[in-house]
């Protein structure tokens, strides 16, 4: 994919491109010097799967994350912090962006399971366990889990895979105290999400979580305080399922960007995921339909509609 323009926001430099998220960093009005403590968040319509960003952006895709990760921040208040300093942002991102406090990420990508699929499931298969957690036998793909389970990856650059972590080499990555301090928040922040969700008729399969640490707000003991950033429980970031079509033993329907998965390795895409080829564009159609699964998740969740 050609690389992003940035955008020109007056009082704002850009300081990086990520997959799908922009970052800005606000100027100073009297010295002109970038913020070192505050960075705008902007959330664009791109879409990434199988560690490439597609040509075809989904319209209000960077709204509907950037809406509804602000609703489960709310949610999820009082069990961790999270970066959000103000949605009050220049109109040209309006909706889509937030005004964050700048952390200093880990390199860990924090993800938690309560179905096995996906990578999980390729995991198991081949050792009984994932990220050297081990499973009871005789699971398939949607099986639940027994409980949440803490199943991190590395963070690769962008066109590279993300490699499974077990726990003990997150440990030795960040430290023994601060790798269980966001082993436990991601399952807890997964039990969470799966409370609210199942009220709505909505599994909860797994979830990526992204953490920094706060320095400038330490915490009880000194530590710099972790904090929830990025984004939080969306159809990027999780699997959603309708529980009343939930099924184990095949792929399950989905509200998330599995569904753009699917297409990607059918037939009508004519890719082949292991060629190192670019995907192709997406057709309209499901383009369309991508956008629906986003607007429904957010408006199934939120019990808000969505306004563009």
């Amino acid at each position: 994919m050609t690389p992003p323009v940035p955008l020109d926001l007056p009082g704002y430099v850009h300081v990086y491109s990520g997959k799908v998220r922009e970052l800005y960093a606000p100027l100073d009005p009297a010295t002109g010097s970038p913020s070192q403590d505050r960075l705008l968040l902007v959330a664009s319509n791109r879409i990434s799967a199988y560690d490439h960003v597609l040509e075809s952006e989904i319209p209000d895709k960077g709204a509907v994350l950037t809406q509804l990760s602000l609703w489960w921040f709310e949610q999820l208040a009082d069990l961790v912090p999270n970066h959000v300093v103000s949605d009050e942002v220049p109109a040209a991102v309006a909706g889509r962006a937030l005004l964050v406090r700048r952390l200093e990420m880990l390199p860990v990508e924090c993800i938690g399971r309560a179905y096995l699929t996906g990578g999980g499931l390729e995991d198991y298969r081949q050792n009984g366990s994932v990220c050297g957690v081990p499973l009871p036998e005789g699971l398939e793909d949607g099986s639940r889990l027994p409980g949440p389970i803490f199943t991190p990856t590395t963070k690769a650059p962008l066109g590279e895979h993300d490699l499974p972590m077990t726990f003990a080499e997150v440990e030795q990555e960040v430290g023994a105290r601060l790798a269980a301090q966001v082993r436990d928040l991601t399952t807890a922040i997964l039990a969470r999400g799966n409370g609210i969700a199942a009220a709505r008729g909505i599994l909860l399969a797994d979830t990526k979580v992204e953490f920094g640490l706060d320095a400038a707000s330490p915490d009880h003991d000194g530590n710099p305080t972790v904090v929830l950033a990025d984004e939080v429980l969306t159809p990027d970031s999780s699997r959603f399922w309708p529980a009343d079509q939930w099924q184990p033993g095949r792929t399950q329907p989905s509200y998330d960007k599995q569904f753009v998965r699917d297409w990607l390795t059918s037939a009508a895409s004519g890719w082949d995921r292991s060629s190192g080829a670019a995907p192709p564009p997406l057709p309209d159609e499901i383009v369309d339909q991508t956008r629906a699964k986003y607007v429904e998740a957010y408006e199934a969740l939120t019990g808000r509609t969505f306004a563009s």
